[in-house]
């Protein structure tokens, strides 16, 4: 289980700002989709994926385009919120059920997800500085410290998929 505290300070999103995101993660989701991830797998040159939670109160799917840092056979994420005062519904959802659903690309499968420990929340957030330099931003926005999530693969299809620009890492 994925534990945490809310944070205290940081400056939510105004209402309009806020909808206009709604729309464009709708968009990107729906093109990704319907593109079998040939759109959307990228977002301005960085890797992104869709994860698929089961709703924490609803145990409605709920998918969210995400950045992700794909390291030896592993998943990193960042539950940024844009340096909101509280972490992403996505990370309360993995919290009540760790078990989810990602499409990378093509490529579709099962993934068990866990918080990072401390070592590898130093390896990983200077790799993720360098994929969005404005993470830092982010985690001076807020005084929670922004967790990372690691998801497992559990699919073979998954282990064994990476976009070519980041088999490398």
């Amino acid at each position: 289980m994925i534990i945490d505290s809310p944070a205290t300070y940081g400056r939510p999103y105004p209402r309009h700002v806020a909808r206009l995101q709604g729309l464009v993660t709708k968009l990107h989701i729906l093109v990704y989709r319907l593109s079998r991830g040939r759109f959307g797998a990228t977002l301005l040159g960085m890797p992104m994926l869709l994860l698929t939670t089961w709703g924490r109160r609803t145990g409605r799917l709920r998918t969210a385009p995400l950045l992700y840092l794909p390291v030896d056979n592993l998943l990193i994420l960042v539950a940024s919120n844009g340096g909101a005062r509280q972490h992403p519904t996505w990370w309360f959802n993995l919290q009540a059920k760790p078990r989810a659903l990602v499409q990378i690309g093509p490529a579709r499968g099962r993934v068990r997800a866990r918080a990072a420990t401390p070592e590898e929340h130093s390896r990983f957030w200077p790799l993720l500085l360098q994929l969005y330099p404005p993470y830092a931003r982010y985690q001076e926005r807020t005084n929670r410290e922004i967790p990372l999530v690691v998801l497992h693969p559990i699919d073979t299809q998954l282990r064994h998929y990476r976009p070519t620009r980041y088999k490398r890492l």
